[in-house]
């Protein structure tokens, strides 16, 4: 049996891992791949690595779109196999998929358009609305705890995962020759007494787990702490006049906030003359599924209910569907909390909402998940200085919040108690969908503690599982290609230094073209700014040094 990392592997995106067993072939999960330029195009490169006419089927653990995302090319270039999922995943894939699929045309047309200017061809999208409906006709409901079998010789069942609504954990049962192996994979954790969704299950065998390790190596504050500070946040905003600006998730980190504020409310910790804005479409739609599959609920979301009440109706709450409503709220004069999307403000309207506060000193900029390494969210948290966004260079003055105990994953100490149910002294575990430094640090712990052989795999390592348990890993592709920045940087300066030699004939140019010219070096000036500030934001302290 092989294990192919095709995502999600030293990384938090793109989760997708291709089992293969005697001609059958299946994936788990098929996540888009998000972050830099170089991690995001591995969309592209679906033929040679996914195969999508050779896998049988595909088994998704919950809808995020770094976990589904990428379904609609898989379809586009011949999948053509059912997609199991949970009843609210499948709801909630529907329209993750119809936006990413709206996203990616529009973006394409962007680009095509750019190109088209200077001569080039069109760019045709990753894929388009029509791919992602046709995806989601490939959805197939299944229910937690009942066991199934997608092809002979194979048996599934999913369990809770306790991270957004209708999030599962795996575990699968491959039967080759005489042997049945048992494989957990255990999607996105959630951590314990989370808002609105129950705890994760647990269980106590398998063979080979998958485990995540997002916040492999550090714990969240507590859920009376994250809501303490983000009510410090809106009374800061509040008594300056200023907004707060929260990026959020459409799915489950928005609703638990909606929560979060409904149970400030409540408290008296909202102030009733500060108007909340949900400015997300996608997030708008997403709330309404979670309303329609209350029955997903945890037991204290469902004594609300019972008492006639709903968990994510907020005081003051105003619905911005339409772009002219968005725009209206940078009109807003006076104190209010907006919600927009991404939550890593890589895109969406959050973006527009960063550049009309983010400079302003009072305002409040609340992080509220995990911010991925290359995304904006993640240079603003790591101390940025300034940011680049919509072409524009902006001071980061606004007070800066960064509240973990809001995240829908498991911090380390809940992994290790989740990992701690499992009696099969054998089992082998490898860690994936976290960054490399933290999934090092929950390694060792994990071997120290539970004395099981850890792996982290990279992107497209291949492990043969053998009878017995053997393990061995084919590492098909490093990542990593050697930069030399020395040269690189010589010749950025040798190109500064001709144009510099040639400043005489600049001035002798007609006053526009001196003018144009002017833009770009000042481009590239703005885009030199934003490197030094997030190199600065990246240099180790005194005490990281010791």
């Amino acid at each position: 049996m092989h294990v192919t990392f095709l995502g999600a592997a030293r990384t938090v995106a793109g989760s997708c891992y291709v089992v293969q067993s005697e001609g059958l072939r299946f994936a788990v999960d098929c996540g888009l791949h998000q972050g830099n330029r170089a991690i995001e195009l591995r969309n592209w490169d679906e033929g040679n690595v996914y195969r999508p006419q050779e896998i049988d089927f595909i088994l998704l653990t919950h809808a995020h779109v770094d976990h589904c995302g990428l379904l609609p090319r898989l379809v586009r270039r011949g999948f053509a196999g059912p997609v199991y999922t949970t009843a609210p995943s499948r709801d909630l894939v529907e329209i993750l998929l119809e936006d990413s699929a709206h996203i990616q045309e529009m973006e394409a047309r962007w680009r095509s358009m750019k190109k088209q200017r200077s001569g080039g061809l069109p760019e045709p999208p990753l894929y388009t609305v029509e791919d992602a409906q046709a995806a989601v006709r490939q959805l197939r409901v299944v229910a937690y705890g009942e066991e199934f079998s997608p092809a002979p010789r194979v048996r599934v069942v999913f369990r809770d995962a306790g991270h957004i609504l209708g999030s599962a954990f795996l575990e699968i049962w491959v039967q080759e020759g005489p042997r049945e192996t048992k494989l957990v994979f255990s999607g996105d954790l959630g951590r314990t007494n989370q808002l609105l969704v129950p705890d994760p299950w647990v269980i106590d065998a398998a063979d080979f787990l998958f485990l995540e390790s997002t916040y492999g190596n550090r714990d969240h504050k507590n859920e009376a702490t994250s809501r303490d500070e983000l009510a410090e946040a809106i009374q800061y905003s509040y008594r300056h006049g200023e907004k707060v600006i929260i990026p959020s998730f459409a799915v489950e980190r928005t609703q638990e906030l909606l929560y979060s504020l409904y149970l400030l409310a409540k408290e008296g910790r909202l102030p009733a003359d500060m108007p909340v804005f949900l400015d997300s479409p996608l997030a708008i739609k997403a709330t309404k599924i979670y309303r329609e599959h209350t029955r997903f609920y945890d037991a204290d979301a469902q004594a609300i209910l019972a008492a006639g009440e709903d968990p994510l109706a907020v005081p003051g709450l105003r619905l911005a569907q339409s772009v002219e409503e968005s725009r209206a709220i940078n009109e807003y004069r006076g104190p209010a909390i907006v919600i927009a999307g991404s939550g890593m403000a890589n895109a969406g309207r959050i973006k527009h909402h960063l550049r009309h506060n983010i400079w302003r000193p009072g305002a409040a900029v609340v992080f509220v998940g995990f911010q991925a390494q290359g995304t904006p969210g993640r240079r603003i948290v790591d101390g940025a200085q300034t940011i680049r966004l919509l072409g524009e260079n902006l001071a980061v003055r606004a007070r800066v919040f960064t509240i973990g105990g809001f995240s829908g994953h498991a911090g380390r100490s809940q992994l290790l108690q989740w990992l701690g149910h499992f009696r099969s002294r054998q089992m082998e575990v490898y860690l994936i969908h976290g960054e490399y430094s933290a999934q090092q640090e929950l390694a060792q712990v994990i071997s120290e503690r539970f004395g099981y052989a850890v792996h982290i795999p990279d992107y497209l390592d291949e492990c043969t599982l053998e009878v017995g348990g053997a393990f061995q890993l084919t590492s098909r592709q490093k990542l990593a290609p050697r930069i030399d920045w020395e040269f690189l940087l010589d010749e950025v300066q040798g190109k500064l230094g001709q144009v510099h030699e040639r400043i005489r004939y600049l001035e002798q140019l007609e006053a526009t073209s001196q003018v144009e010219i002017r833009g770009s070096i000042l481009d590239i000036h703005s885009k030199l700014l934003e490197i030094l500030s997030e190199l600065r934001a990246a240099e180790p302290t005194p005490l990281q040094d010791k």
